[in-house]
């Protein structure tokens, strides 16, 4: 009965602690999510409020600018996870020992995530100038031509790609530098005794240890991709010819710069739909790939 009791007391304590959280979900996420779906269903743009059904989504499928933020989402999502995931792992392997030399370079990796996007994006801003920008300075003294970059419709999706890049690949490495210090050693120690040379112990050790870590990062930059904003916003507002806009970027020129909040809406959802599926397509592949 006293344990019983000691049970209900920890459980109540536990459930007391959580009503603070809960608040702040139930207020700041699950409200505004429901309330945008239901506003996606409506014209809303601040001065009227009219139920139009699925109007709104039937626009989104033939807004060719909308079309194309998917398109670039896309694009800048998979040719940023793909790098980020090898070298933040090699970057990862590489520093994985114990010196001050080591120490100062996992400290110049991590410096650029930790340093905020709008510092980031002014940076790269200069160095991508074409009249004065370091990198066309560098490249003149190859003797190669000017180039526009962000200017560039060709280009400027691969710049913020390549700022993506710089920024995160820290974030990755200190995650699976977490991870290869937590593989035990005795496995190692076996297979160096067996005669295992390092690139055999990388791939039949290394990457199945630390499989669930893969997977995680995987989750998390996919989403973090499909939000990107800031360095858009900043660096090309969408542009040239909307060569760099995303789905975010959308969302907000049409609901603050156009003031059609109903339209936002029914991007948002999109938005969340995409996100939703590619999370379950990422664990659900997880799991098949970890019962291998």
């Amino acid at each position: 009965m006293k344990r019983f009791k000691l049970k209900h007391r920890d459980a109540v304590s536990a459930y007391v602690m959580l009503i603070p959280f809960m608040v702040f979900f139930l207020l700041f996420v699950i409200y505004p999510m429901i309330k945008s779906v239901l506003d996606s269903f409506t014209n809303y743009n601040l001065y009227q409020r009219d139920f139009i059904g699925f109007r709104n989504y039937v626009r989104l499928a033939q807004d060719k600018i909308f079309l194309r933020s998917i398109l670039n989402t896309l694009v800048f999502a998979v040719f940023s996870i793909v790098p980020l995931m090898v070298l933040g792992l090699t970057a990862a392997i590489l520093v994985n020992r114990q010196s001050k030399v080591m120490y100062a370079c996992r400290a110049a990796l991590i410096y650029p995530y930790v340093t905020s996007m709008v510092a980031v994006s002014m940076v790269w801003l200069y160095m991508f100038d074409p009249t004065n920008g370091m990198l066309n300075k560098i490249l003149g003294l190859f003797g190669a031509p000017r180039q526009w970059f962000l200017h560039d419709e060709t280009q400027a999706l691969w710049c913020l790609i390549v700022v993506n890049i710089w920024k995160n690949i820290g974030y990755v490495m200190m995650i699976y530098l977490a991870a290869l210090q937590s593989v035990p050693t005795s496995l190692y120690e076996a297979a160096t005794m067996d005669g295992a040379g390092g690139f055999r112990m990388t791939f039949s050790i290394t990457l199945p240890t630390i499989k669930p870590i893969t997977f995680f990062l995987l989750t998390t930059l996919s989403v973090e991709c499909f939000k990107t904003f800031e360095q858009v916003r900043i660096m090309t507002n969408g542009g040239p010819v909307s060569s760099t806009t995303t789905i975010t970027h959308q969302i907000y020129m049409a609901a603050f710069s156009e003031f059609k909040m109903g339209y936002a809406s029914a991007m948002s959802v999109v938005l969340l739909a995409i996100v939703f599926v590619m999370t379950v397509i990422n664990l659900k592949l997880g799991r098949q790939l970890e019962d291998l």
